[in-house]
C-alpha cells in the first residue's frame, strides 16, 4: 500500500508538469479556453451568455436593423451629412430613446479608392460625425462607441471605383447600459420587447397606434 501510495503521488507531480497540450486542455479551468489574455474576459463572457445578456443584445440588434435605417452614406472623401442621412440619424435616435438601456457602435467605411491609412481614418472621422449628431439630438455620449473604423476592408460592392454604398456608417446595438437599475434586475426581455410610441422621430406605429399602453 505504502509503495501504491508512492507512484500515486509521483504520478500528480508528473501531471502537474506535463507539457502535453491535449493533456493541459482538458485539465485547464473553465473559460480558460476563450481567454485571449485579458484579466477577467472568460468570466464576462461566461456571465454574459448565462444572463442572456449576449443573446438579447443579438435580438434587440436584429429589431433595430429592421425597423430603422442602420446605415447612412456619404460624399467621396467627406465625413459631412447631408439631409438624407440627418434623417435617417433622427430616426435612429427616435429608436434610441425608447431604449435607454440599449448601448450602440458605429462603424466606418470607405471605398477602395485611396490609401488604406488615410480611408481608415476618413472612416473615423464619418463614424465620429455620426456618433456626434446623435449626441446632439439628445443620446448620451455614454451610450455611443466610434471607436472601430474599417475602412476600406469590407466594402459591399467590389469594385476600384468610387462607390457611394461603400461611403458609409453602420449602427449596431453594442450591448446594454451596466448600471442601469432594468438591467441589473436582468429584465432582458422586457426590454427587447418593449413596444414605443409611433409619430415621433422613430416612425412606426408603436403602443400609441395601437392602442397599447406603454409600459
Amino acid at each position: 500500500m505504502r509503495y501504491l501510495a508512492i507512484i500515486a503521488a509521483a504520478a500528480l507531480v508528473s501531471a502537474c508538469g506535463n507539457s502535453d497540450p491535449v493533456y493541459n486542455f482538458n485539465h485547464r479551468e473553465a473559460g480558460s479556453s476563450i481567454d485571449e489574455g485579458g484579466f477577467g474576459n472568460p468570466t464576462m463572457h461566461n456571465m454574459m451568455v448565462m444572463t442572456g445578456q449576449r443573446s438579447y443584445a443579438i435580438d434587440l440588434g436584429k429589431r433595430f436593423a429592421s425597423e430603422v435605417p442602420s446605415t447612412v452614406t456619404f460624399e467621396f472623401n467627406s465625413s459631412v451629412l447631408d439631409g438624407t442621412a440627418r434623417q435617417i440619424l433622427r430616426q435612429q435616435a427616435g429608436f434610441m430613446r425608447q431604449f435607454p438601456e440599449v448601448r450602440f457602435r458605429v462603424y466606418g467605411h470607405t471605398d477602395l479608392v485611396g490609401s488604406d491609412a488615410y480611408n481608415r481614418s476618413l472612416g473615423q472621422r464619418r463614424a465620429d460625425a455620426v456618433v456626434h449628431h446623435l449626441s446632439s439630438l439628445g443620446i448620451s455620449r455614454s451610450r455611443l462607441e466610434a471607436v472601430v473604423s474599417f475602412g476600406e476592408t469590407q466594402p459591399l460592392i467590389y469594385t476600384n471605383d468610387r462607390e457611394r454604398r461603400n461611403r458609409r456608417t453602420v449602427t449596431e446595438v453594442s450591448g446594454f447600459v451596466q448600471n442601469h437599475p432594468v438591467v441589473m434586475q436582468g429584465k432582458y426581455a422586457e426590454i427587447v420587447l418593449r413596444q414605443y410610441y409611433g409619430g415621433g422621430d422613430g416612425g412606426g406605429e408603436g403602443a400609441a397606434g395601437l392602442g397599447i399602453t406603454s409600459p
